[in-house]
């Protein structure tokens, strides 16, 4: 949206009516997710809600919710987990730093920022973890950060299967349980 550098502090200018996130400085504008979308992300944000209260682990939020990577980086994960030794990163504006794990569900329209220009955020920010939920192909693709600060696969399925958190141990999802309300 224009040729100027966008920071956290213009953003905070901008009205609520939209969804917006910036990535390297440049302002995006988001449409509001499909139904199937958020079915999906209902299902999942349960899921992963269900385990981490259970176990005591630290906090899930959902979209829209504002992670302040840096000063020129401002985005809207679907869902997001923060670690309890960690909370204090949330602030009643937003996630101020790295949450440990970020789900991005993939849509048309965002299939190119998910798979590459937020990958590289979320690795060069230091997200732990990084799961890319794909509903057209009814997809999941869990990435885990290395010793190198690369992601490798820790986990995927298609169709149908189990994949796995290495953030949180013990946790997985059968995919055809997120996938079952599209």
């Amino acid at each position: 949206m224009g040729g100027r550098r966008w920071t956290y502090k213009d953003y905070l200018k901008l009205d609520d009516e939209h969804r917006y996130e910036i990535i390297n400085g440049e302002l995006y504008m988001a449409p509001a997710p499909g139904v199937g979308h958020q079915r999906v992300s209902r299902d999942l944000q349960y899921l992963f809600t269900r385990f981490i209260i259970k176990h005591k682990l630290g906090e899930v939020l959902n979209a829209p919710v504002d992670v302040i990577l840096s000063a020129s980086v401002v985005v809207q994960p679907d869902l997001v987990f923060i670690q309890k030794e960690r909370s204090g990163i949330c602030q009643e504006r937003g996630v101020f730093g790295a949450p440990d794990l970020i789900v991005e569900i993939i849509s048309p329209s965002s299939i190119t920022r998910d798979r590459h220009s937020k990958l590289k955020l979320y690795r060069k920010h230091g997200v732990k973890e990084y799961w890319l939920v794909d509903p057209a192909n009814r997809s999941v693709e869990v990435l885990e950060l290395n010793g190198e600060g690369e992601y490798d696969l820790r986990s995927s399925a298609v169709g149908r299967g189990r994949v796995k958190s290495a953030v949180l141990e013990g946790f997985s999802v059968n995919i055809g349980s997120i996938f079952s309300g599209q």
